[in-house]
Formats: C-alpha cells, sequence, structure tokens
C-alpha cells in the first residue's frame, strides 16, 4: 500500500534502511548525530565543522602545504583549499607560496589561531565525553578497533 503523505514515505524508506542494511545505517545515523553536536560546539567556538582538524593539524606542526594537510586529514583538495580560506579569512591561519615551489601554499597559524587551541580542545573534550558517556572503557576500545577494521575494509 503506497502512502501519499512524504513524512509516512520517509519513515517506511528509513524503516527499510534500517533493517535492510543495519551496519550502514547505524553508522549513518551514529555519523549524523556526532556531527550535529560536533556542529553545535564547534559554532559555539566560531568555527566550522571540519576546520578544528585543519588547526589541530598545524598544532602539531605549523607551517604545513595544503596538499599535506590533505594528505594528512584524508580531505580532498578542494574541502581543504576551502576551509583554508575561511580560517585565513577569520584571521586564524596566513598562506604564503613555498620559497622551494611557488606552486605550493603553505599555511601557518597566526596568534589568533594559536590562542584558538583551547576553544577547540574544550570543544572536542565536551563531544568526546558525550559519545563515550554510556561506553565502558571495554567498549570504547572494541568501538574503536571496529572502526579501524571498517574503515580499512571501505579504503580497501
Amino acid at each position: 500500500m503506497k502512502h501519499s503523505d512524504n513524512h509516512d514515505d520517509t519513515i517506511d524508506n528509513e524503516i527499510n534502511a534500517v533493517t535492510r542494511f543495519p551496519v550502514s545505517f547505524s553508522i549513518f545515523s551514529l555519523a549524523r548525530s556526532h556531527h550535529r553536536l560536533a556542529g553545535q560546539l564547534l559554532r559555539e567556538a566560531g568555527l566550522y565543522p571540519g576546520q578544528e582538524l585543519v588547526l589541530m593539524q598545524l598544532w602539531h606542526r605549523d607551517g604545513q602545504s595544503q596538499n599535506s594537510l590533505s594528505r594528512s586529514l584524508r580531505l580532498d583538495h578542494s574541502t581543504i583549499a576551502k576551509s583554508v580560506r575561511r580560517l585565513e579569512d577569520a584571521g586564524l591561519v596566513s598562506c604564503s607560496r613555498s620559497d622551494e615551489d611557488k606552486r605550493v601554499t603553505i599555511v601557518s597559524l597566526t596568534q589568533a589561531g594559536r590562542d584558538y587551541e583551547s576553544k577547540v580542545n574544550q570543544a572536542w573534550s565536551k563531544i568526546d565525553e558525550k559519545t563515550i558517556e554510556n561506553l565502558s572503557d571495554e567498549e570504547q576500545a572494541q568501538f574503536v578497533a571496529l572502526a579501524k577494521k571498517i574503515t580499512a575494509a571501505l579504503e580497501d
């Protein structure tokens, strides 16, 4: 029996996805919920989701090329370029051309970008606390191991 109400169709399709593809739907649902919470907390810190990852890489090793950031974060060049441009517009990073190869863009933290580290760490601590609040230490370890195993299979 076909429903004429779009909302009912959406619910039927979601239930169908849950029953037909429980693992994939669970990953999708988890990622969506995690992304929503991260987005909220990062917006409060003045960032778009994903920008904090670029900053984290630069806090670890400042003065990286966009290509290096792209490889380490496993994101495509256009995504990194957009994040870097937004971070530069916000005054958190500066971009310059490499002395060795003028085609290479080097991304460096500004003082304001360095000062953001505690804000981002606080946001990620809250995300992590919320994410694991109902998991035992053993379940956390199992989850991380399974996530790595799934990621490896998807990237194989």
